[in-house]
């Protein structure tokens, strides 16, 4: 799964609306946004905020594993 859905799920499965992650990253909601429709990518800093906010692996939101850790093919 490519980085937008993931991103998009994952926040739609903590329950949280785009503004809510946009306010705990400071940056915009057009920004945040942009990151779900693939117009953009956050910072190597504002995914490791992402990963942080989450509570999830880096490797989870770049849809390199799932969220037990097992690589994704």
């Amino acid at each position: 799964m490519e980085f937008k859905r993931n991103l998009r799920q994952i926040r739609i499965d903590s329950g949280k609306t785009q503004k809510d992650i946009a306010t705990a990253l400071c940056v915009s909601e057009t920004c945040y946004a942009h990151w779900e429709q693939g117009r953009s990518e956050p910072s190597i800093a504002n995914l490791k905020k992402l990963c942080e906010i989450f509570d999830i692996k880096v490797g989870e939101l770049l849809g390199f594993e799932d969220e037990f850790g097992n690589k994704i093919k």
